[in-house]
């Protein structure tokens, strides 16, 4: 993509109605714009990252085993009378009567939904285990949206969904999506502490928040410092054993890690105190087990090996996937602007063209941005007649990982610049060496 082709309405002053850093950036790198409040429009570089997001969920769901299908965002409100959550899940629900008075909502989340498809179609314990997944526009009328897409009101969420027979069963389906998550979010960049959590209105008894560490988090948290060590890697993992999932589960959730709704100060203050951490995340993410709490209301029941009738087990699964560019913003980004890992940046790298009109350096671009795509990468080339400062503030601030920059007198010497907009760190290499190690960086992401 040229920039000067590209629909990029960067902002060179803060915008006053943004009070948290990533909410001021995605609004001044020209990703989102508000529609109404908490309602936003996503521009072409948000959408690209919100799309970079939502691959690396599917990638990971698709590897645990877990089938992805499509839900509506308008559901009926007899299903949510028939489970008794119609009326206690509260103010939240945006409620709506179609054109004959039929009471309908916007969907803030979708077991019962989910627990119908079910009911229809499977009717023996031979059908389980299964767990389907979404990524679907959610809708929840924040009394107070803030933060721009951190806390707004419709945002995009992967809810999944497990059926099994036993619980014991359901809390493999439990271990499993931990270990997904954790290889989800370490793709992405981020360190995503388990914590144990409150279950809010979805219910149940086992939850587990997904917490990203940062200053403008909504939640207080309390862990031991331990915990920051920890990482999934590279590892490899069967999800069909049970051992090994449930060997993960332990090693990540042992140490103590809590959200203030779940916070147990005795067993806080038997963490050795230079270990001890008070501190604000934000929720990326969240697992559920609620064992019959729908399936028993909603009469989803199978058949089992002895040929009585039982209520599944289940639990649902979410990801933040709007909210989770707000939060590798909080996580990394610098006074310039945004800092993106290499798992989502909308572009691999940009290119710089110093003396945009001069033959030699619009070739050398050119070659670059054309050898670059032949890889299979998609470069950001700046060629805008613009000065180099201008250029330069623009690739900072949108923060692509890695920039090119070609002038006339590098390319006297056959070089241009690779730079990291992590570290800042620049290095002169000719045309084809840099094209090489920007291929090399994205070979193993």
């Amino acid at each position: 993509m040229r920039l000067s082709r590209y629909f990029l309405p960067v902002l060179k002053e803060n915008p006053s109605e943004a009070q948290i850093v990533s909410h001021r950036l995605m609004l001044r790198a020209g990703m989102i714009k508000q529609a109404s409040a908490g309602i936003y429009s996503w521009l072409p570089l948000g959408f690209k990252v919100l799309r970079k997001i939502e691959n690396i969920v599917h990638e990971e769901q698709a590897r645990a085993g877990h089938m992805a299908m499509l839900m509506p965002t308008i559901q009926s409100a007899d299903l949510w009378r028939e489970s008794g959550r119609y009326d206690a899940y509260g103010a939240e629900m945006l409620r709506i009567k179609d054109r004959h008075d039929r009471e309908m909502l916007f969907t803030p989340t979708a077991e019962e939904l989910i627990t119908d498809i079910f009911r229809a179609h499977v009717g023996s314990y031979k059908d389980l285990p299964l767990t389907m997944y979404q990524i679907q526009w959610k809708f929840r009328d924040e009394i107070r949206p803030r933060f721009g897409v951190m806390r707004g009101r419709e945002f995009l969420m992967k809810d999944g969904y497990n059926f099994d027979l036993t619980k014991e069963d359901a809390m493999h389906s439990y271990n499993r999506h931990l270990v997904s998550y954790l290889r989800t979010y370490e793709r992405m960049g981020l360190q995503a502490i388990p914590m144990r959590a409150d279950s809010g209105p979805i219910g149940g008894d086992d939850t587990h928040e997904f917490l990203v560490l940062a200053d403008t988090g909504e939640s207080e948290v309390f862990y031991d410092s331990a915990v920051t060590d920890l990482s999934f890697g590279d590892r490899d993992i069967d999800y069909n054993d049970v051992a090994q999932c449930a060997g993960v589960m332990e090693e990540f959730t042992n140490l103590y890690a809590r959200t203030d709704e779940t916070h147990d100060e005795a067993l806080f203050n038997a963490i050795p105190e230079e270990r001890r951490r008070v501190a604000r995340g934000i929720e990326v993410g969240q697992i559920f087990y609620f064992g019959t709490k729908y399936s028993e209301a909603l009469n989803a029941v199978v058949q089992g090996p002895d040929g009585k009738q039982s209520p599944v087990h289940m639990g649902s699964h979410g990801i933040g996937v709007s909210r989770l560019l707000g939060a590798i913003i909080e996580a990394s980004h610098d006074d310039k602007g945004i800092i993106w890992p290499e798992g989502v940046t909308p572009f691999h790298c940009g290119i710089v063209n110093l003396k945009q009109g001069d033959a030699e350096a619009d070739g050398a671009c050119d070659a670059l941005y054309q050898s670059l795509t032949a890889l299979g990468l998609e470069p950001l080339y700046d060629d805008r007649n613009e000065r180099a400062g201008g250029k330069f503030a623009t690739m900072d601030l949108i923060g692509l990982p890695w920039r090119i920059t070609v002038g006339p007198r590098g390319l006297k010497n056959g070089v241009v610049e690779l730079t990291s907009r992590r570290t800042g760190e620049s290095e002169e290499m000719t045309p084809e060496a840099a094209v090489q190690k920007v291929a090399e960086i994205y070979a193993g992401v």
